[in-house]
């Protein structure tokens, strides 16, 4: 049995924004690449992404997106199944495009300690992207900043 989990948050704004705020390389880089992000979302992509509590950019291979709907990344993951996780994140507009559901999901773990172990730490990461997502699409606020160094 392969670990896999999903995490989601309803942000207060049209999905294309929403979106926007993830695709981009320098709206990311505002709220959760804490080091930064190198290059914008797009298939067939790789992309850099830097944090401060995990210092040292590393690749991150986009698989697929769709404008506004989706986006599949992979990237190397301790624990995973063949040493990577697949990342899947929706947008789906809500209350006539008020709002955005936005998931994130990760897969592809090893039913190991260490995979498990993995999986939890990538899940609570993955959470914490979602409430700073939606601080700073919201209200432009920064809930990482400084949480790390």
């Amino acid at each position: 049995m392969e670990l896999k989990f999903e995490v989601s948050t309803r942000v207060g704004r049209p999905v294309h924004e929403v979106f926007e705020a993830v695709a981009d390389p320098d709206s990311l880089s505002k709220y959760f690449t804490t080091g930064g992000a190198v290059g914008r979302l797009e298939t067939g992509a790789t992309v850099q992404w830097d944090f401060a509590d995990f210092p040292g950019a590393f690749p991150v291979e986009v698989v697929e997106v769709v404008q506004d709907q989706k986006i599949v990344l992979r990237w190397d993951g301790k624990g995973a199944v063949d040493g990577r996780t697949t990342v899947t994140m929706t947008f789906k507009p809500l209350d006539d495009d008020r709002r955005t559901l936005v998931t994130i999901a990760e897969e592809r773990w090893e039913d190991t300690p260490e995979g498990l172990k993995a999986s939890y730490g990538n899940c609570m990461g993955w959470s914490q992207m979602l409430s700073a997502l939606k601080a700073s699409v919201e209200y432009d606020i920064n809930l990482r900043n400084g949480a790390y160094r």
